[in-house]
């Protein structure tokens, strides 16, 4: 079905994701839904088509935001109390150029707050629940994002990634989720957790969806002077990047109209490639399935032609604590700024300035964002910033390098995105050592400010979904799709 031929409505789209988003209520996905402002875009998507406009790319496309994204609709909280009641008034750039192209923004999906979490427990309004198994996780941070796209509530969502919060989430969740590489997308608009980190990105249900939001979404933005050039700027991305989007006879996403220009896949994205496995990630700190999956996906891959190659890579081991101490000396930095003056959530009892600043930020703060300010903190105060700081920006830098080196080695390489699949509502909640090891996978991408794809790798033996990521050196995002695109091709 296509608006493009009338034999659906924008309208119609909008209000059957309205319906399932009611239905799913108590997933608790969604921290806002915006039903009037959906269905007014929709009736005016659905009067430009009627006129002939073109609507764009994303025509009546519903899609959900993270509530960390500034958006005129509706309140953005970051899931957290202190930012309670919060309007923005301006529009996010990712935000922006989706709308521009059609999109239809149905609701604000729940986070941990500020995005410090693995698991979306950590959020004012409670924790989201897994789309499988409603006992578990959803994984985080951006766990609503990733379950309206798995309970098909959305096309696609937006998410962020610091240190795995959008591959994460989309393993529990068997679907699609990409951190891309740092600077792809401009985070203009986008609460910062850690600035050197961030990273937005998308989930969907395959890679062609994501290839066309990408394609979308990125671009330099003069408002983010830590943007790169265009996603499909040949220059930018290598040789074998694909010269720009191509028209296709059949959208990508529902509702897409025929005929539009759609992303296109790198022309060598079958040819042989070089797989790197990293051998230290081999070991008894990853569930046995997931390690299974993994030589399940290996084997498939050598029977298509790739070559399989053993990495070492013993600087990973220390990319945990290098992310706990950067991590938070960002975070304590950037959420200085909330100290109920300005915006946001104000303490009632408070008698002068200095308890108006102590009782805001300790009533408006989650116990993890208490923990990591006063992690931050300690890293950065005199007498500890030579020992724990500085030493972790120059690991940081030998795990860049470790990841150059890997990648002259191989095309791509296949990891684990998390040591388990999800784990149960609770189980590690008041244990933030154990919560933080579910990182351990995913947070050196970060540090290295490479490109990320997670990938659905099939079931545990109790129905839980399994996911593996496959990671790639700065700028191969295209590449990265093209080739999750073999891999879906190759499951079918």
């Amino acid at each position: 079905m296509k608006i493009a031929n009338k034999t659906v409505t924008a309208t119609r789209l909008v209000k059957d994701a309205l319906e399932k988003a009611k239905h799913f209520a108590d997933y608790n996905i969604f921290t806002f839904i915006d039903e009037e402002g959906a269905l007014k875009r929709a009736a005016e998507i659905d009067a430009k088509i009627a006129r002939g406009e073109n609507a764009g790319r994303l025509a009546g496309v519903p899609y959900a935001l993270k509530d960390n994204f500034l958006s005129r609709r509706g309140d953005t909280t970051a899931s957290a109390h202190i930012l309670e009641g919060t309007a923005s008034p301006i529009d996010a750039t990712a935000v922006a150029k989706l709308e521009a192209e059609g999109a239809i923004m149905i609701g604000r999906t729940n986070l941990d707050a500020f995005a410090h979490g693995s698991s979306t427990e950590n959020s004012y309004f409670g924790p989201t629940l897994n789309a499988y198994d409603k006992t578990r996780v959803a994984g985080g941070s951006s766990g609503g994002s990733a379950v309206a796209v798995a309970l098909d509530i959305v096309e696609f969502a937006t998410g962020t990634d610091t240190g795995g919060s959008i591959r994460q989430p989309a393993s529990f969740n068997g679907i699609y989720g990409i951190k891309p590489t740092y600077g792809t997308i401009s985070r203009y608009g986008v609460v910062a957790m850690a600035s050197s980190l961030d990273c937005v990105g998308f989930f969907a249900k395959s890679p062609e969806d994501l290839d066309l939001v990408m394609s979308i979404a990125a671009g330099q933005d003069p408002k983010d002077m830590t943007s790169l050039p265009d996603y499909y700027d040949d220059d930018a991305y290598g040789d074998d990047a694909s010269a720009g989007p191509a028209a296709a006879s059949s959208p990508t996403v529902a509702g897409v109209p025929a005929g539009v220009p759609q992303a296109a896949s790198p022309a060598d994205a079958k040819a042989a490639k070089k797989i790197g496995i990293i051998k230290d990630f081999d070991n008894d700190v990853v569930n046995a399935e997931i390690r299974e999956a993994l030589r399940k996906k290996c084997k498939l891959l050598e029977s298509k032609g790739h070559e399989i190659v053993e990495l070492e890579m013993p600087t990973l081991k220390y990319a945990l604590a290098v992310y706990y101490i950067i991590q938070p000396a960002e975070v304590a930095s950037n959420l200085s700024r909330y100290d109920g003056i300005r915006y946001g959530f104000r303490s009632e009892n408070s008698q002068d300035l200095d308890s108006v600043y102590k009782n805001t930020r300790d009533e408006g703060f989650m116990p993890e964002n208490k923990r990591r300010i006063m992690i931050g903190n300690f890293v950065l105060s005199s007498g500890f910033y030579d020992a724990y700081f500085l030493k972790a920006a120059k690991a940081r830098t030998m795990i860049i390098n470790e990841y150059a080196a890997a990648f002259d080695k191989c095309d791509f390489i296949l990891t684990p995105v998390s040591p388990n699949y999800a784990f149960k509502l609770g189980e590690k909640v008041n244990d933030p050592v154990a919560m933080y090891l579910e990182d351990l996978m995913s947070v050196s991408l970060n540090l290295a400010g490479i490109p990320g794809l997670a990938i659905p790798a099939g079931e545990a033996k109790d129905g839980n979904k399994l996911g593996l990521q496959l990671v790639g050196p700065r700028r191969s995002d295209k590449n990265l799709i093209a080739f999750a695109k073999e891999l879906q091709d190759e499951n079918d």
